[in-house]
């Protein structure tokens, strides 16, 4: 099974470290593979609550859920690695490979729908990690949420980099029709073989086409989010990218700058030098000179888009071609005005 990372880096929250002596192992070539060749864990997460809210000013929505922690597709650049740390687990090897599942997101939700004062506003289907990411084929937590809202009117925006959302056309092509979804699909590059080294378990991008393409045909609102552009490896192909987003049926893009929050900054350099010995050094000075002099800027309104002469020309690049294809900023707005609360779990109809 390929990963994204052959790491497990020091979880940042704990005092005592244990680091692996493999001298006396050298014989047990069994063994050495091992650590680096882990079949996946799903544990289930026994959260309480489902909808996570946020007040950030660079990110475009207030609510969020997400199925699932950790993430199968093993992206290397994952800005949510970090987040595992919060679980006891490490951002390399853990995040990829050991899958926390709410298997009671779906009754939450509806909990969260029922509760007094909710008007309904847009919630994001994932905030953190991707909501059809391979654990949806099996549990199909993404899917039962969608039925919730669907029920309660309830407006929804879904991205995801896998084309198994197809799978749930016809939830989506019904809620398109009221206004109540729109989608977004994260392209990062259109060479298969650089996509498979660095998100080794996420669609090909030719899937990932074909899914714009699908939900288009179906009059389900589509975009599609470069992200993130990596400067010197894959910023080259942002017209590319969105020509071939365009012509699939994507309405609208954007894009974000390559982020190393934390412990992603150990991950994603391991993968680099590993996998693009020969760009290693190149891609790293060009995201410092896109990031004043870092690797990572923490900063809000700079986060997202970086900072210095060569983000200022990537994101004129981008907004260049994105008017050139007539791809606008935002997708068409959604209906939140149809909202209707779940019926209590009694099935007692409310009075008021």
């Amino acid at each position: 099974m390929r990963h994204g990372s052959n790491l497990d880096p020091p979880n940042r929250f704990e005092r005592v470290r244990q680091e692996l002596d493999l001298e006396h192992w050298e014989w047990d070539q069994e063994h050495l593979r091992d650590l680096t060749h882990r079949s996946i864990e799903y544990l289930e997460d026994r959260s309480e609550s489902i909808v996570a809210e946020n007040n950030s000013p660079d990110i475009p929505f207030r609510y969020s859920l997400n199925p699932y922690r950790g993430c199968v597709h093993a992206c290397a650049y994952c800005y949510a690695r970090s987040t595992h740390e919060y679980l006891g687990f490490n951002a390399g090897l853990d995040f990829e490979t050991k899958i926390m599942v709410k298997l009671q997101a779906p009754r939450l939700l509806r909990a969260f729908l029922g509760r007094k004062g909710w008007q309904g506003e847009s919630i994001a289907f994932s905030g953190v990690t991707d909501c059809y990411q391979p654990a949806e084929r099996e549990f199909r937590l993404t899917r039962q949420c969608l039925e919730v809202v669907a029920g309660c009117q309830q407006a929804v925006s879904l991205i995801t980099k896998n084309a198994l959302i197809v799978r749930d056309l016809d939830l989506l092509s019904a809620m398109a029709a009221r206004k109540l979804v729109r989608v977004f699909l994260s392209i990062t590059t259109l060479d298969p073989k650089l996509a498979g080294d660095m998100e080794p378990r996420t669609s090909i991008p030719a899937a990932r086409l074909r899914a714009i393409s699908m939900l288009a045909e179906a009059g389900v609102p589509v975009g599609v989010m470069v992200a993130p552009i990596i400067p010197g490896l894959n910023d080259s192909e942002v017209p590319a990218i969105l020509t071939a987003a365009k012509e699939a049926g994507a309405q609208a893009a954007g894009y974000v700058l390559l982020r190393l929050p934390l412990t992603v900054e150990l991950v994603f350099r391991e993968w680099l030098e590993r996998t693009q010995p020969l760009k290693a050094e190149r891609v790293l000075q060009r995201i410092r000179d896109a990031r004043g002099g870092r690797l990572n800027q923490a900063q809000f309104e700079k986060r997202m888009v970086g900072d210095g002469p060569l983000a200022s020309q990537v994101q004129q690049m981008f907004r260049v071609f994105r008017e050139r294809l007539g791809l606008a900023e935002k997708l068409p707005p959604i209906d939140t005005s149809l909202f209707e609360p779940p019926l209590p779990d009694s099935g007692q109809l409310r009075l008021f």
